[in-house]
């Protein structure tokens, strides 16, 4: 008997130890923490946390904060659906913020508790973006105004009201760009503005264009703001985005806005060093190429001389931040799927690794006196928390642990990589996650997810649309090849996919798809599934007329006719780069790298997904695939968000994603 309770106890204890497939419902319960931004005296970090009400379809973002020395992490905001952006005032007395908690997106203030909240703004066009002026006398915002008003709020209310009251809805354009991303362009432009804490009308600093949230500084004497813009008069077919600086007080006839950038190409994040004397900011060479490299350029303001710090280093620079004494700048870089922190000198010389791992570091910042630094870090096994390291050495510390009870009662299975060499001499890395309760004695069946972009990458970070964890606790050794085209490989292996979508990057994937069969014991050659979005999209509609070596296939928000796509799209600098120009003046281009032209080749089951709101693949594209895929009586179902654009976002829709596509995947592998 006693053996017998023994035996039991030892069951009983490896139930309670097993680990949960990492489902999609597990997903959507992590905590989604963003933008931490260390208080001026270097005692606290705020920073944004989302939150999933699956039931609600809802999404809620409040701000936290935890002491930087460590501590249990605090909520301090609670009202509204979304409190976001915290930035700190000088004296770190106070934090000013984003929030709808009186009914549209204002200016708040309060205290680090949370208390003493108080409306700063309640401007008719709403505000976004804020940022407090080093001076503490200044707010900048921005806000999507009607020009002819600009900050003027009597004029942008009564447009407003009119706006509400025609009953016809109608748009009449006569430019381009008419519509972006998920909205049609309306009669509003997003201006940026300024508001004196001490009270005053908002000052309207910039007009039309500013590329980002992260697009304008402001001088720490509190005088001057830099802010990012693109002002050609063809907005559809430019990436030159120029930097001007201007009073914040306002630009006057006798101090216009004077632009300071000369590339060609993009020039955005603008930042002050903490000393006044640069301006440091991200730019690229080429013009109408979004994928170019980014360097990391430098403006002495005494002298306007220009410094690009980064041209030997063969890698984009995707963020940075000074350091307290201005005498260098810390970034990040990607490089073969990780990202991590690097500091090169303000006048240039070698780089030096700051953090690195497997892992993606963002989000630097560091304390006035330079002993500690703030970041974040994720990894594809895990979501974003944020860390501190001190400059003295020593491990880092993770000052949030907000979603260890999840991770820790489910598998989360680190990632494998391996790399193919190709003909050419080009290596291709990918990465593998094993599936849920692997053993290598089984053989499972395989999913190759192909990433968008094309310009974009797999690697260890975290991912909420195309999760691996995901597919990988449904059964799958999930596949993710960085074929030609992707990030941090040098800039030749992202061009080497110009006006070649359907070449060298198909070559990867195919050798990559060798390797698993030949290499990976466990993986099942014979039980293979495809499946990406956007670019990847169109690569899982290239494959279709290519090889049938895949049981079924996955395209969401896929180009399927490139001549058809080039009209309906809106950005369309990247398929004038991408194709070498428009259908019109390259139609044999467009033909020979056209899924469509192979139409009659098609023979794979495919699983066809689409947003009506996509307005970047226009979703009539997935239309086309799936009309010819039905007439030639091939497998295939049709799955259409009406209220998703080109990704899907509301946390149902998402679930009945991943419920759709595994669903699919597994009638065709697990029979």
């Amino acid at each position: 008997m006693r053996r017998w309770f023994t035996l039991w106890l030892a069951f009983a204890a490896a139930l309670t130890a097993q680990k949960l497939p990492f489902d999609a419902a597990a997903m959507m319960s992590l905590k989604r923490i963003a933008d931490p931004q260390i208080s001026p005296d270097g005692q606290w970090v705020a920073f944004s946390v989302q939150s999933i009400d699956t039931s609600a379809d809802a999404k809620s973002t409040q701000i936290w904060t935890v002491p930087i020395e460590g501590g249990a992490p605090h909520q301090i905001t609670h009202d509204g659906a979304f409190n976001e952006r915290p930035r700190w005032s000088p004296d770190s007395k106070r934090i000013a913020y984003i929030s709808n908690r009186a009914g549209s997106s204002q200016i708040w203030l309060m205290d680090l508790d949370g208390g003493n909240t108080k409306q700063v703004t309640h401007f008719a066009t709403e505000a976004e973006g804020v940022l407090y002026s080093p001076d503490g006398k200044n707010l900048l915002f921005t806000s999507s105004v009607y020009p002819e008003c600009g900050a003027d709020d009597a004029c942008n209310q009564k447009n407003l009201a009119d706006d509400d009251r025609n009953k016809v809805k109608a748009r009449i354009y006569s430019e381009l760009l008419f519509r972006h991303w998920v909205d049609w362009q309306s009669r509003r432009r997003t201006h940026l503005l300024a508001i004196s804490l001490d009270g005053g009308a908002p000052r309207d600093l910039a007009a039309g264009g500013l590329l980002g949230l992260s697009d304008y500084d402001v001088s720490p004497d509190g005088n001057e703001v830099c802010y990012s813009v693109n002002l050609d008069v063809v907005a559809a077919t430019s990436t030159n985005a120029d930097l001007f600086v201007v009073p914040i007080a306002g630009p006057t006839a006798t101090t216009p806005a004077r632009k300071i950038s000369t590339s060609m190409g993009g020039d955005v994040s603008p930042q002050y060093s903490p000393d006044g004397k640069y301006i440091a900011w991200r730019s690229q060479a080429r013009s109408g190429y979004e994928s170019d490299r980014w360097r990391l350029t430098v403006l002495e303001r005494a002298s306007n001389r220009i410094t690009s710090l980064t041209e030997n280093l063969d890698r984009w620079v995707n963020s940075f931040t000074w350091a307290p004494d201005s005498n260098a700048i810390f970034f990040t870089t990607t490089d073969r799927g990780r990202q991590p922190i690097e500091m090169i000198p303000v006048t240039g010389g070698e780089i030096r690794n700051v953090v690195s791992g497997d892992a993606e570091f963002d989000d630097m910042q560091l304390t006035r006196n330079g002993k500690m630094m703030v970041y974040t870090q994720q990894t594809g096994a895990s979501p974003v928390e944020i860390y501190r390291a001190s400059s003295s050495g020593g491990a880092s510390v993770a000052l949030t642990h907000l979603n260890d009870a999840t991770l820790n009662s489910h598998q989360m299975t680190p990632l494998d990589e391996f790399w193919v060499d190709m003909p050419d001499g080009a290596r291709v890395q990918s990465f593998v996650v094993k599936p849920f309760g692997f053993t290598s004695a089984r053989k499972y069946p395989v999913l190759m997810l192909i990433h968008g972009g094309p310009q974009g990458n797999w690697g260890q970070s975290w991912s909420y649309r195309w999760n691996a964890q995901v597919f990988a606790a449904a059964g799958y050794v999930v596949v993710m090849p960085n074929p030609r085209g992707s990030i941090g490989y040098g800039q030749k292996f992202i061009d080497d996919i110009n006006h070649d979508w359907g070449g060298k990057p198909f070559d990867d994937i195919m050798a990559v798809t060798d390797h698993v069969v030949v290499e990976l014991p466990y993986a099942d050659g014979a039980r293979m599934v495809a499946a990406g979005g956007s670019y990847g999209g169109y690569m899982i509609d290239w494959i279709l007329g290519h090889t049938q070596r895949f049981k079924a296939l996955i395209s969401h928000a896929g180009l399927y006719d490139l001549k058809s796509m080039f009209g309906a799209t809106e950005e369309l600098w990247f398929p004038l780069w991408e194709m070498g120009g428009t259908p019109w003046d390259k139609p044999e281009d467009y033909a020979r790298m056209s899924p469509d032209s192979f139409v009659k080749d098609f023979n794979t089951p495919t699983l066809v997904v689409a947003g009506e709101l996509d307005f970047r693949v226009p979703y009539t594209q997935s239309l086309e695939l799936f009309t010819a895929l039905q007439l030639q009586k091939i497998p295939s179902k049709l799955l259409v968000y009406p209220d998703e654009g080109h990704w899907v976002l509301k946390p149902q829709n998402s679930l009945l994603w991943y419920k759709t596509v595994l669903e699919w995947a597994d009638s065709w592998v697990k029979k």
